[in-house]
């Protein structure tokens, strides 16, 4: 795949050049006749494109997925799985600074569009407040309605499109592979599903590729200050040097502990990619030290490691506990605040007395603020719900099944007769099928396989961070066999996923220096691949946005009896 660039002067490749290989530069390319004779605005707008590639081409994609994501949002105008759950507990998150309980007719009167029924006694919930905050946002901004809960979760998508064909681009050093994988996440049909519900799991991709991405930059930043360092010759014995200890102030990794716990703070499952970017980058700076001729640079990587490890955590945690600002600030009278709130007024320990099955010692905990000791309560009885949750559900779905997309879940579905809601044929049918586009992770699988091999046989980094990711948002599902999990979360992944494809499409076409025959078929084939996965998104187009077709339509493309 197109590898680093060769520096422009040519000769032998310093270690400052291997360090930070460069960015790939827009130049301004010469304007065709037809668009020349256009007038003015279309050639100012060529050279701008060329010059500015690389912001040019990734927001070009971005534009592309984002009217895919808000074309009738607020379609179908109905409340759809879950979103019983968190549009209700956004809406009284932004009112009452907590969630609260909702009468059993709630939901009719919302579709009413009358006068919403909050309600002011506290609801148990298990789930962090910062994803229900931000789908609160749109519902301030634009009502309690479909689109107004839905419209934050669109921008989101829309942005991590953006995001994901920026970080291509500098993980690959190719504009063009960067806007492929910005492409191939527009048209996932699972990212595109989620984008248009008021779901968390957006959410948590959203804030696991932001820190991904931050992290990259991190990464650039650190070794660019190593090049620099070397560059001026610090003159002694630098293998030796105190300077290899401390490589900046790092705002860029702060970032990302910053996004890792807005993560967590949405879902748990963020604690998994705290540890496993935490590993990520102590490798990264291990090996840019090595490299740079560091003598004792695993000793310099164990320090970082235990430097900033704690830290990391510290600015994750605290992130964490601000999110729960508005429970924090609620009244500690019965039943007048967040769920939980006024439990340790009259206690004096902690709850509950065992952690992991290790006993925890009953003392007197009065030092600690009783707000504490309550949200410790409170986080332990969701600990006890999730990992007891075994009531199964139609559909729920074994994590070994989600790469192959086995077990999809409809958010939505209905039978409307002849006559009814554009219905031209005896019998349609309208759904909202929660399933990646088939074709994309299917290739996906192949590409995974590739990319083991590049990190194992070949030592490339690129394939290791992929892979890192992936298995930080993938891997712990496994340890919940029995609890009843769901494929849409496999959404906090996908990115990866498609980072992995990008990157063996570029293998396909091959490094700048191959021979053109080869470049050419590479470039045929991997531009195949494209296509097909395009058309498989647009088949599924009606499933992933509730549009009514016949009943023959959606039979054909149930091509597994588990997708029913």
């Amino acid at each position: 795949m197109p590898g680093p660039r060769e520096p422009e002067r040519g000769g032998p490749v310093t270690v400052a050049e291997r360090l930070v290989p460069p960015m790939p530069r827009g130049r301004e390319l010469p304007v065709p006749l037809g668009v020349r004779m256009s007038g003015l605005v279309l050639p100012w707008l060529w050279r701008w494109a060329t010059r500015w590639s690389g912001w040019a081409g990734p927001i070009a994609v971005a534009l592309f997925g984002g009217a895919l994501r808000f074309t009738s949002l607020g379609q179908p105008n109905a409340i759809i799985f879950d979103e019983t759950y968190y549009a209700k507990d956004a809406y009284a998150l932004w009112h009452n600074g907590y969630e609260s309980n909702w009468a059993e007719d709630a939901n009719t009167k919302i579709m009413s569009g009358g006068h919403v029924p909050l309600q002011t006694d506290p609801s148990y919930i298990v789930h962090p407040p910062v994803g229900k905050w931000l789908i609160g946002a749109g519902e301030q901004l634009f009502g309690m309605h479909p689109f107004g809960w839905r419209v934050v979760m669109a921008l989101l998508g829309t942005v991590s499109i953006l995001m994901i064909a920026r970080i291509g681009r500098r993980l690959f050093r190719s504009t063009l592979l960067g806007c492929v994988a910005g492409l191939l996440l527009s048209v996932d049909g699972l990212h595109f599903v989620m984008s248009r519900v008021a779901l968390l799991d957006l959410v948590v991709m959203f804030w696991f590729l932001a820190a991904f991405g931050l992290l990259l930059l991190d990464r650039d930043r650190t070794r660019r200050l190593i090049a620099e360092r070397l560059e001026r010759g610090p003159g002694g014995d630098w293998q030796h040097s105190r300077w290899w200890l401390f490589l900046g102030w790092r705002p860029y990794r702060w970032a990302a502990a910053v996004a890792l716990g807005l993560m967590s703070a949405t879902k748990w499952s963020g604690m998994y990619a705290l540890l496993a970017f935490f590993l990520l980058t102590v490798c990264w700076d291990a090996g840019a030290r090595k490299m740079a001729g560091a003598r004792r640079w695993w000793a310099y990587g164990l320090f970082d490691a235990v430097f900033a490890g704690p830290l990391m955590l510290l600015v994750a945690a605290a992130v964490y506990i601000a999110s729960w600002t508005g429970w924090f600030l609620s009244s500690t009278a019965p039943g007048q605040g967040g769920y939980g709130r006024d439990w340790a007024l009259h206690r004096a320990g902690l709850s509950p007395d065992h952690l992991f099955g290790v006993p925890l010692p009953q003392v007197d905990l009065t030092w600690v603020p009783d707000a504490l000791r309550s949200l410790w309560h409170y986080h332990a009885t969701m600990y006890e719900f999730h990992t007891h949750l075994t009531s199964p559900h139609t559909y729920q779905s074994n994590p070994w099944s989600w790469l192959v997309q086995a077990r999809p879940v409809s958010y939505f579905y209905e039978s409307p007769k002849q006559g009814t809601s554009g219905c031209q044929v005896s019998e349609c049918a309208r759904e909202v099928l929660a399933i990646g586009t088939p074709l994309l992770w299917w290739t996906g699988i192949v590409a995974l396989v590739y990319c083991l091999y590049r990190w194992a046989a070949r030592r490339d980094w690129r394939a290791g961070a992929v892979l890192c990711g992936l298995a930080a948002g993938y891997l712990p599902w496994f340890q919940y066999q029995q609890r009843t999990i769901f494929v849409f979360y496999a959404v906090a992944f996908v990115p990866f996923l498609v980072l992995a494809v990008t990157m063996m499409l570029g293998a396909m076409v091959g490094p700048a220096g191959a021979r053109r025959e080869r470049r050419v078929a590479g470039a045929v084939g991997a531009g195949l691949i494209i296509l097909v996965i395009m058309w498989n998104f647009l088949y599924f187009y009606p499933l992933y946005t509730g549009e009514t077709i016949p009943m023959d339509a959606w039979r054909a493309r149930m091509w597994f009896t588990s997708w029913i």
